[in-house]
C-alpha cells in the first residue's frame, strides 16, 4: 500500500498537497470562491499549501493569509522567492539570489503570511549570475536567524542540487514532472535516495494525460479519472514524491484528493511507466 504521508519541514504532511498559484486574488465573488477553496482543502485533510511571491507578485500569498491565518496546527504553508518583478524588461520578471533580495522577500513574506517563521522556504530559481553556495549561504543564516525552518529548491538538476547541500540542507525540490515529462528522473532519483521530499509542479501535465491510451484504459478500469491515475502513478513511483495539483474548482479538488487513495496494481503502475 502506498503510503499516505512524509516528513517534510517537520510536518508529517500528507502525500497530496495544494498549489494555490491557479485561485484568483482579485476583489469581489472569484476572491471569495478562492478563499472558500482554500478552507476547504484544509476540510479535506490537506496538510500542504504552496504558494509564492511571483504569483501576483505577494496577493497570493495575501490570499492563502486571508483564507488560512490562524494556520491550523500541521498545516505547512510553503512559499517561494528569488525571482524579482521587472515590468521594464520584456519577461517582466529576472532571478535574483541576491542577498539584499532574498532577505527583503523573506521579510514581506513573514508580513504577507502573517507569520514569524517560514517553515519551508524554496529558492524559486537558481540565479545564474550568483554561485549556489552564496545563494544557498543567504537561506541557510536566515534559517539560523529564525526567518526560515527549512530550505527548498525549484527547478534545479542533480549539480545544484549537490552544491547547495554543500551548504545547508535541503528539505525539497520542486521540479516540473509528470507522467508524461520525466525531464527530472535524475533529480528526482537523487532526492529519493537521499529522503529529499520531491513536490513535481504540473503534475498532471495540464490536465492532458487523459489523451495517452494506456491512462485513459487504466482510468476505465479503476472508474477514475485520468487526472486521478496520473496522480496515483506519481505517489507509488517514489516515496519521496508529495504533488502539489492546482484547481480553483471545487469538484476538481474533491477529485485530486481522493486521487491519494487509488491503488494501482504493479501490471497497471509498469503499464503507466512506459508511457513517459
Amino acid at each position: 500500500m502506498t503510503a499516505r504521508t512524509l516528513d517534510l519541514a517537520g510536518h508529517r504532511a500528507t502525500r497530496m498537497g495544494f498549489g494555490a498559484m491557479r485561485l484568483p486574488t482579485e476583489p469581489g465573488d472569484t476572491r471569495a470562491a478562492s478563499i472558500a477553496l482554500l478552507r476547504r482543502v484544509v476540510e479535506l485533510g490537506v496538510t500542504v499549501v504552496d504558494t509564492a511571491h511571483m504569483y501576483g507578485w505577494g496577493a497570493n500569498e495575501e490570499l492563502v493569509a486571508e483564507a488560512l491565518h490562524p494556520y491550523p496546527e500541521g498545516l505547512l504553508v510553503t512559499t517561494k522567492t528569488g525571482v524579482e518583478r521587472r515590468p521594464d524588461l520584456p519577461d517582466g520578471a529576472i532571478y535574483n539570489g541576491s542577498e539584499r533580495f532574498l532577505r527583503a522577500q523573506v521579510d514581506e513574506a513573514l508580513r504577507r503570511l502573517r507569520a514569524e517563521r517560514i517553515d519551508l522556504l524554496q529558492l524559486h530559481r537558481i540565479d545564474p549570475e550568483i554561485p549556489v553556495a552564496e545563494q544557498a549561504g543567504t537561506l541557510r543564516d536566515l534559517r539560523d536567524e529564525g526567518k526560515i525552518g527549512h530550505i527548498g529548491l525549484s527547478e534545479v538538476d542533480v549539480e545544484q542540487l549537490t552544491e547547495a547541500r554543500a551548504t545547508v540542507e535541503i528539505a525539497s525540490v520542486q521540479n516540473r514532472y509528470n507522467v508524461l515529462d520525466r525531464e527530472h528522473e535524475a533529480v528526482l532519483d537523487a532526492c529519493t535516495a537521499e529522503g529529499i521530499a520531491f513536490l513535481p509542479w504540473r503534475p498532471v501535465a495540464a490536465g492532458n494525460t487523459g489523451a495517452a491510451a494506456p491512462i485513459a484504459e487504466v482510468a476505465a478500469e479503476l472508474d477514475a479519472t485520468p487526472t486521478q491515475v496520473s496522480l496515483a502513478w506519481l505517489l507509488r513511483h517514489s516515496p519521496v514524491m508529495l504533488p502539489i495539483p492546482g484547481t480553483a474548482s471545487p469538484a476538481h479538488l474533491a477529485e485530486n484528493v481522493a486521487a491519494a487513495d487509488l491503488e494501482l496494481s504493479d501490471e497497471q503502475y509498469l503499464r503507466l511507466s512506459g508511457v513517459g
